[in-house]
């Protein structure tokens, strides 16, 4: 069976169409999981240990050093029964040692693995173990083999997961899939990023058990959701905003015919950007940011929760001789799970100012009584960056195409947001602007592709 994968930065998704009908695979009761796993950390079993040949040799090599030493000393030799039990402890200590360091490095099997909002929650409630969110802004950054590997292993787990919840809903083995991918991946290697962004799909996918998988560019699968709906054949604009990414499509949908993509643009920015320009805004300041000689980028470091080197570097940082209250802010937010939960309430804080003209937070994690207080006028201060490149690709795209689409169909999470739909609809000034199902535009339009053959989407680079 094949079926749609919308493999997002912030949520997760997967469809298939089932006797002609859209059927939504379902995590527990919700129709998409937050795209985070958790690993429990692995302790070893001292149980476990067993004198293999090579540990034989340490063991041996022990005792002949330690009699070396007592030669040299000229203190009286003890029996070998002695040396040699010191010799098992210490090289059992050592394995001990090499097998923690081997489960910190690591991810755990897929059986101790969780996944979405539990896995968010285990790693809070743990305070141990490894919590890895939005992999996918990862897949176009230069990794070196070790980290390659490990991102890798992440999303295999998060495909398998997807897969066998949907073998289980289907009651039938799911071995093939369409996959959702950005026009533009987050990359710090232009368009080699994006190949590798590929490579590692393919790879976590073959690992995590499908024998085939095709790509489906995000706007193109949800202008082919759109399509369905269009009883006229138009030229339509399809905007996908998600957490990751933004991506345009230029397409010719509608009346039953074969959907045309003429063309498409990409923007590797979204909703977690505007996360993390409400945590630059409102939070950072109250743990001296701007105020008190700390590096700015220290403080992009630790808003960064979905990108693992920045949050390495961010804790290795030494703020003992940083002034108060700040140096003591900054240390808590070194612990454990603080940059999750402040990332978290810089999300509620956004979604809040979305709809109401302030909201608040409170930050006990970080010191009793510690509150943030903002206004409409901070998140518009935090989403300017956002919401003017995005607006520039929206101009970017009318001024290619050269003529005013019929109608443009918005979708992504993101899209939810009223001042991203006012700015989308300040581009295309007097256009109907349709709005889809944020969570589901994208997937529903890869369930359809999956169960089209590719000659059922055509191209067109004009």
């Amino acid at each position: 069976m094949r079926i749609g994968i919308d493999f997002g930065t912030s949520y997760s998704a997967a469809a298939a169409i089932v006797d002609g009908q859209l059927e939504l695979v379902r995590f527990g009761d919700a129709r998409q999981f937050r795209t985070a796993v958790f690993f429990p950390e692995v302790v070893p079993n001292v149980d476990d240990f067993v004198l293999t040949p090579a540990l034989e040799a340490q063991v041996d090599a022990f005792v002949r050093a330690s009699r070396l030493d007592e030669r040299q000393a000229g203190r009286t030799p003890r029996g070998e029964m002695d040396l040699r039990r010191d010799a098992i402890r210490v090289v059992r200590r050592q394995w001990m040692e090499e097998r923690t360091r081997e489960a910190s490095a690591s991810v755990a099997s897929f059986q101790d693995a969780l996944f979405g909002e539990e896995a968010v929650d285990a790693y809070l409630e743990e305070g141990t173990g490894n919590l890895i969110e939005s992999p996918k802004s990862m897949f176009g950054y230069k990794l070196d083999p070790r980290v390659r590997k490990t991102i890798v292993s992440i999303a295999a787990h998060i495909l398998e997961h997807v897969r066998l919840v949907a073998t289980r809903q289907f009651g039938t083995p799911v071995r093939e899939a369409v996959i959702g991918r950005p026009v533009e991946f987050r990359s710090s290697m232009g368009a080699a990023g994006g190949e590798q962004a590929l490579s590692i799909l393919r790879e976590a996918a073959r690992i995590a058990g499908f024998d085939e998988v095709s790509f489906l560019e995000e706007p193109a699968a949800a202008a082919m959701h759109y399509h369905q709906s269009l009883a006229e054949r138009q030229r339509a604009i399809i905007v996908d905003i998600g957490g990751g990414t933004t991506d345009v499509a230029y397409a010719e949908l509608g009346a039953g015919e074969v959907p045309i993509m003429h063309r498409s643009w990409g923007l590797p920015r979204g909703g977690t950007d505007l996360d993390v320009g409400v945590s630059l805004h409102s939070f950072m300041p109250r743990f001296g940011k701007d105020l008190s000689g700390v590096p700015v980028h220290h403080f992009v470091e630790a808003a960064s929760v979905h990108n693992l080197p920045k949050q390495r570097e961010f804790r290795k940082q030494d703020y003992r001789l940083v002034d108060e209250p700040f140096g003591s802010r900054l240390r808590a937010l070194q612990g454990t799970g603080a940059t999750t939960r402040l990332n978290q309430s810089a999300e509620r804080m956004k979604i809040d100012l979305s709809a109401s003209d302030e909201a608040s937070a409170t930050l006990d994690f970080i010191e009793a009584g510690l509150t943030i207080d903002a206004v409409a006028g901070d998140f518009r201060a935090a989403s300017e960056d956002f919401l003017d490149r995005m607006g520039r690709l929206l101009d970017q795209a009318q001024a290619d195409i050269g003529e005013a689409p019929a109608s443009v169909f918005l979708t992504g999470g993101t899209s939810r947001s009223p001042q991203v739909r006012e700015r989308v609809g300040a581009s295309f000034p007097g256009i109907r602007v349709v709005h889809g199902d944020p969570s589901l535009g994208v997937v529903s339009g890869l369930a359809q592709a999956a169960l089209l053959s590719n000659s059922s989407i055509a191209s067109d680079s004009r």
